[in-house]
C-alpha cells in the first residue's frame, strides 16, 4: 500500500515547525510515556523455557491465547531473518555467515559466506531484506560491515537466490559511514517499493545533525541504488535525520505510517535511557544530539515513548497479519538489554499517535534481536546470546516464533 503523499502533508504541518535551533526544554505533556516495567538487575542466568502468556479473544472459533516454541537452534549471533518460501528461512549471522534453515534444521554449511566482513562489537553482518519481486528476481539485499583505507563503512549489497545457493550480484550502496558500536544496519523494502536503511551516529554525535552527512539516519534509495526523485533532499538518500542509532524499521499496513525503534545514551554521550519510538516523517529532524529522553526541541519530532531504563531496542515489527489477533496493529521489538519481546499497543488517529499499553510479552530466553512476520502469519524472534553480551545456555542462539492456541 502506498504511502499517501497527503498523510506525510497533515503530520508535518501538524508537528513540525522551523526553527531546528531552540534550547531543548522538559516535555510535561502526553506525547511522551516512559517506560517503567522492571527490569533484570546484574547478569544472573534466567531461566531455561520461555514464558507462555494466554489472552481471551472475542473470535468465534479463533485462537484463546499463544505460546512460544523453537524453530531452530545453534545459530551464531543472528541478525536478521527472511523467508525466501513457506519451509525455508535465510538468517544472516553477525560473524559473515548466511545460514539456511529448512523445516526447522539449520543446514550443515553456510549459504553463502563473506570474506571481507568487519566484525567487531556491535557491527558485522547485520541486516536482510527480499526485493518485492522476489518470486521472480531472488534478490537478496545484504548489509555488512567493511573496513576500508577510508575506514569503517557499511555496504549493501544484492545477491541472487538459486533455491539452495547464494551468487554476488552487485554493490547497491557503498561508503555508508558505520564504527564497532552505532553502526545501525537494518535494511527493510517500505510499502513503496523502495530501500530503507538506518545508519547509527558513528559515535560522532554531531554528524547525526548534518544532512551531508548519512551517518545517524534512515536512507531511502530505489532497488537499484539510485536516489528516488521524490526524496526530500534533492539528489541525498537522507530520508530523515537526527538519529542515534536506529535499528529498526516498519509500516502500519492501516495507517502507512512508518515507526522506528531507536538506542537512546549509554553514559557516555548523555543520561542512560530514553530508548526511543518514532514515526518517522520525509525530511524530519529526530533531535540527536540536540535533545534525548522526555526533552523537546522546536523544529524536531517528539517520540511517541521512551523507555528508561534502556530496553535496547534491536528491531521493529507492526503486525499486520490476523493469525493471532490479540496482536494486529501492534509493535513489537527486541530488547538486547531488557531482554524479551516487547509488544506496544498503539493508538493511531492521525496525526496524533499514541501508546496506549506496553508490555513484555516473552522472557527468560535472554537477549533478542530480530522480529519478524513468517509467511505462516506467526510471529519469529531470535536470541543473540553469543554475543558477547549474554549469558548463552545450551542450544543458542535460537529461532523462536510465538503461535496460536485453540482450545
Amino acid at each position: 500500500m502506498q504511502i499517501k503523499k497527503t498523510l506525510f502533508l497533515v503530520l508535518m504541518i501538524t508537528i513540525l515547525s522551523s526553527c531546528a535551533g531552540a534550547e531543548p526544554v522538559v516535555n510535561e505533556g502526553p506525547a511522551v510515556m516512559t517506560n517503567t516495567m522492571p527490569q533484570p538487575e546484574g547478569e544472573e542466568e534466567n531461566a531455561a523455557e520461555p514464558t507462555t502468556v494466554a489472552e481471551e479473544t472475542d473470535l468465534a472459533n479463533g485462537p484463546t491465547g499463544w505460546e512460544v516454541e523453537v524453530v531452530a537452534e545453534n545459530l551464531n549471533v543472528p541478525w536478521s531473518v527472511v523467508f525466501p518460501s513457506e519451509d525455508r528461512i535465510l538468517v544472516s549471522e553477525r560473524v559473515g555467515t548466511i545460514q539456511e534453515v529448512v523445516d526447522g534444521q539449520v543446514t550443515e554449511e553456510p549459504v553463502y559466506e563473506f570474506n571481507d566482513v568487519f566484525v567487531s562489537g556491535e557491527a558485522g553482518l547485520m541486516g536482510m531484506a527480499l526485493h518485492p519481486d522476489f518470486e521472480e528476481n531472488g534478490f537478496v539485499y545484504v548489509c555488512y560491515t567493511n573496513q576500508t583505507g577510508a575506514g569503517t563503512i557499511n555496504r549493501v549489497v544484492r545477491l541472487v537466490d538459486g533455491g539452495e545457493t547464494l551468487t554476488f550480484d552487485s554493490v547497491i550502496m557503498d561508503n555508508i559511514p558505520s564504527n564497532a558500536i552505532h553502526a545501525g544496519g537494518r535494511i527493510e523494502f517500505g510499502p513503496d517499493g523502495k530501500l530503507y536503511i538506518t545508519t547509527g551516529d558513528t559515535r560522532q554525535a554531531d554528524l547525526a545533525q548534518d544532512t551531508e552527512s548519512l551517518a545517524g539516519k534512515i536512507l531511502r534509495i530505489n532497488p537499484d541504488g539510485s536516489i528516488p526523485d521524490d526524496n526530500p533532499f534533492p539528489g541525498s538518500p537522507v530520508y530523515s535525520y537526527g538519529h542515534r542509532n536506529p535499528e529498526g524499521i516498519s509500516w502500519d499496513e492501516e495507517s502507512g505510517l512508518m515507526l522506528s525503534t531507536e538506542h537512546g545514551p549509554s553514559g557516555f554521550d548523555g543520561p542512560p535511557g530514553g530508548d526511543e519510538i518514532n514515526f518517522i516523517l520525509a525530511g524530519a529532524n529526530y533531535g540527536w544530539p540536540l535533545v534525548s529522553h522526555e526533552e523537546t526541541l522546536e523544529g524536531a519530532v517528539t517520540p511517541i515513548i521512551t523507555f528508561t531504563p534502556a530496553e535496547a531496542p534491536a528491531s521493529a515489527l507492526v503486525y499486520n497479519r490476523d493469525e493471532l489477533p490479540f496482536f494486529t496493529g501492534d509493535l513489537f521489538f527486541g530488547a538486547l538489554v531488557g531482554r524479551g519481546v516487547v509488544r506496544v499497543e498503539l493508538e493511531i488517529d492521525l496525526p496524533d499517535v499514541q501508546a496506549k499499553n506496553v508490555e513484555k510479552i516473552v522472557t527468560e530466553v535472554g537477549r533478542v534481536r530480530d522480529v519478524e512476520t513468517g509467511p505462516d502469519g506467526y510471529i519469529y524472534f531470535t536470541t543473540s546470546n553469543h554475543d558477547g553480551r549474554g549469558d548463552p545456555r545450551e542450544g543458542d542462539d535460537k529461532i523462536y516464533r510465538i503461535v496460536p492456541v485453540f482450545e
